[in-house]
């Protein structure tokens, strides 16, 4: 007969079990990367270079009045999942133009861009699927990988040579290159049509993940797919995020009908999740309504980045080469990156902080966005405060 001992009870006070979450807090801190929230005024009088709100729509009469009339008319919430009592006509209206305007064959819309990529990636994955992943990919891409029940590779960043090589090898029948059209931390743009010939000489569908494009690239902001000569094609999904150009909330695949079907039955991040609430649908909808009726706007979004691209460069500072609306500033390290931020901000501006393990290359940043709406005089004051704030060695951090 064996002899079993019980296991023996850890005589431990209660608040202790998380004691070990003052000491990586302690090393966040010592390797400067320590995050806080701050709470926002709705009449901050700070200049907004740090969101996403690239054609500066977030306030903008014809959404927030499409918002407030949504609702009124259905309520604060969904009331449920879109498959039981969360979708509304106004999702479906949503879903629909989304579709047209991008020239997809039928949208999705999800609460946001982050369930989006995770229904994409593990819906339309399983273990006969090798998925290659671009190094620089967004988090909720990465999770989406690690999520799925498929191979995953990482390739090099922007190389279709790469991936073609990686999809050359594959043993498994299926895969699925996965990029960003744009890239939030330079803002350099993914090459969408030679991957598009890797994937299609090789037998791969392609999944881009559309957020930083869309409203910013293509014919009137319609994105970087089809920038790319891509839109509408049988082998493409893409995803979106409401909460950037259409200055709301919530995402969305796009792609042909049967992918959209597939992810309806199947996509957990859907099924089990509440829907997008009215007003964001309605929001969203009202900016690409207008977005549609006022199609400059993408190009003065690019002008304003390359306008800052290069002023910062002319004040010595190591700006990148903007794709579209995103330009960033390197930083000497990541205790530096954040003391620059709080100056700017001292000084009347917010803008982005870009630190590990954040940016996959390592290197800190700020990040500032090039909103559409900004005045030839707001553009100069931006400049002038990130030049004037620059700490020691950003001029010289290559």
């Amino acid at each position: 007969m064996v002899n079993r001992t019980a296991p023996q009870p850890r005589t431990l006070a209660p608040g202790a079990v998380f004691d070990w979450l003052d000491e990586t807090a302690e090393q966040r801190a010592a390797a400067g990367l320590t995050r806080t929230l701050r709470s926002r005024p709705a009449d901050d009088p700070v200049l907004d270079l740090a969101g996403n709100d690239y054609l500066g729509l977030t306030r903008h009469p014809a959404v927030t009045g499409a918002a407030a009339e949504a609702a009124l008319r259905w309520g604060g919430g969904a009331t449920g999942s879109r498959l039981v009592t969360g979708t509304t006509s106004l999702h479906t209206e949503l879903e629909q133009e989304l579709a047209d305007f991008c020239g997809a064959e039928a949208a999705l819309v999800f609460s946001s861009g982050y369930t989006a990529n995770l229904a994409a990636l593990t819906a339309l994955t399983d273990p006969d699927t090798l998925i290659v992943s671009d190094a620089y990919n967004h988090a909720s891409l990465i999770d989406g990988c690690r999520l799925a029940r498929a191979d995953v590779h990482r390739a090099p960043h922007s190389d279709p040579d790469a991936v073609a090589g990686i999809l050359a090898a594959r043993e498994r029948p299926r895969a699925l290159v996965v990029t960003d059209s744009v890239f939030s931390v330079d803002g350099n743009a993914a090459p969408l049509a030679e991957l598009a010939d890797a994937t299609r000489g090789f037998g791969a569908a392609l999944l881009v993940d559309d957020a930083h494009g869309l409203g910013v690239l293509g014919p009137g902001g319609s994105g970087a797919p089809a920038a790319a000569g891509l839109a509408g094609a049988p082998d493409l999904v893409t995803t979106v995020t409401l909460s950037k150009s259409l200055g709301s909330q919530g995402g969305a695949v796009l792609g042909p009908r049967r992918v959209i079907r597939h992810l309806t039955e199947t996509a957990r991040t859907f099924i089990f999740d509440t829907g997008l609430a009215p007003a964001a649908a309605g929001a969203a909808l009202g900016a690409l309504r207008l977005l549609r009726a006022e199609p400059h706007r993408a190009e003065r979004a690019r002008e304003v980045a390359r306008t800052l691209a290069a002023r910062l460069a002319a004040a010595g500072l190591h700006a990148s080469t903007p794709d579209a609306a995103v330009v960033s500033v390197r930083a000497p390290g990541p205790e530096a990156a954040v003391g620059w931020a709080a100056d700017c901000r001292r000084a009347g501006l917010a803008v982005g902080c870009f630190r590990p393990p954040s940016v996959p290359d390592g290197i800190s940043r700020l990040r500032l966005t090039a909103r559409g709406d900004l005045t030839d005089g707001q553009i100069a004051e931006a400049v002038r405060v990130v030049a004037a704030t620059a700490p020691e060695g950003a001029r010289t951090a290559g």
